[in-house]
């Protein structure tokens, strides 16, 4: 019995990420229920978020049964608070100025300021990281695969 009562203990990192993972798994899976779904050969709006979700509930039921089998007995350790308040921040805003701004200054930003997040960031690499995950995206989903994006939203042609 104290062999358990040691391994829940430890295994509180695993058990907490997986229960995040499950959760926002779960989210995206009903979330997509309200879409289309289609097939694989023919997939609808609600395909990927359902695919997402259930490989997020997977890996989420993965990793809390590889904590609880394992133990680590890690520390929780302090939250990154500012790495946690800029990547909401950068979604948010992503969210709400896609549509506005369009792609290129949406995206610029959201990843300039995830890049920031990190403990050692520095502004010239978020900066050099942010123009070169924006080039190729753009690279990928407007001219390879031909999706109908806006480099500039009607924000900024006004």
């Amino acid at each position: 019995m104290r062999d358990l009562t040691v391994n829940m203990h430890g295994a509180r990192k695993d058990l907490l990420a997986g229960a995040l993972f499950v959760v926002f798994g779960l989210a995206f899976a009903i979330t997509s229920s309200t879409y289309e779904v289609g097939s694989a050969l023919r997939m609808g709006p609600g395909y990927f978020p359902l695919v997402l979700g259930s490989v997020l509930v997977l890996l989420g039921i993965l990793i809390a049964v590889k904590g609880f089998v394992a133990g680590d007995t890690g520390e929780l350790g302090p939250v990154p608070w500012k790495a946690a308040v800029l990547i909401v921040t950068a979604l948010l805003f992503f969210g709400f100025t896609v549509r506005g701004l369009g792609m290129v200054p949406s995206l610029l930003v959201t990843v300039f300021l995830t890049a920031m997040a990190g403990r050692n960031a520095r502004v010239i690499p978020a900066a050099v990281v942010a123009a070169s995950l924006t080039a190729l995206s753009i690279l990928i989903f407007v001219i390879v695969l031909q999706l109908r994006l806006p480099y500039f939203g009607p924000w900024l042609q006004g």
